[in-house]
């Protein structure tokens, strides 16, 4: 039987949201003169809190402030070095340890987040995960884009892009035994998906689901 197990990101394995920490990271490290434009995606992240902008936009303007067209070789050595400081402090424990048990099972690891690819696929790697499924970053030619070219990896479009890339696999759903991880219940198509929902940390929400449907609550540090 295959056996996969499927994590997000965000404060499922990470303590804090990465998005931020990422632009931050960019601009003090890469472009320190669009400290400035930082201060512009501050104000777009509460128009976001307040409703006004959606997931995807806060990405996109937060790559046009802060990234502009970088360079991709450039955007790749970033997140390296990103995701190195984040695996130094900002993991939980907990969830290196399920990793590293679903990893003694035999289980592929599967990272599946809306976070963007060019890093999600850093923190695939640094974690040992075998793919990333993640937001898709715009690119023309070797530079950097704003805009992504698909829908923000989130809620019903996350379950869409696990089944793409399960499509490609050769596997038959019926006859493997999958395990999803997740913190936010936009996750719940993911989470009904799998054949073991893992719900990290919940909100009240997610907990009262999580009890609803059974799927095994875990705090994790």
């Amino acid at each position: 039987m295959t056996r996969i197990s499927i994590y997000d990101l965000d404060e499922t394995i990470t303590r804090r949201p990465t998005f931020a920490r990422w632009l931050l990271f960019w601009v003090r490290t890469r472009a320190p003169w669009r400290l400035p434009l930082l201060a512009l995606q501050g104000l777009v992240t509460l128009a976001y809190l307040g409703g006004w902008v959606d997931r995807a936009r806060l990405k996109r303007m937060g790559i046009a402030f802060c990234m502009g067209r970088a360079e991709r070789g450039a955007v790749e050595a970033a997140a390296r070095a990103f995701v190195a400081r984040e695996l130094r402090g900002n993991v939980l424990a907990d969830a290196l340890a399920a990793i590293a048990s679903d990893r003694a099972e035999g289980r592929r690891l599967v990272l599946a987040t809306a976070s963007m690819d060019f890093y999600a696929s850093a923190f695939a790697e640094g974690l040992g995960f075998e793919t990333a499924i993640a937001t898709k970053a715009g690119w023309a030619g070797a530079r950097l884009m704003p805009g992504a070219p698909g829908p923000n990896c989130y809620g019903g479009e996350k379950l869409v892009r696990v089944e793409a890339w399960w499509a490609t696999q050769g596997v038959a759903r019926k006859g493997a035994s999958v395990r999803a991880y997740s913190d936010h219940i936009s996750d719940a198509p993911l989470l009904d998906w799998a054949d073991a929902g893992v719900a990290v940390n919940p909100a009240p929400v997610l907990a009262k689901m999580a009890r609803a449907r059974e799927w095994l609550v875990v705090r994790w540090r």
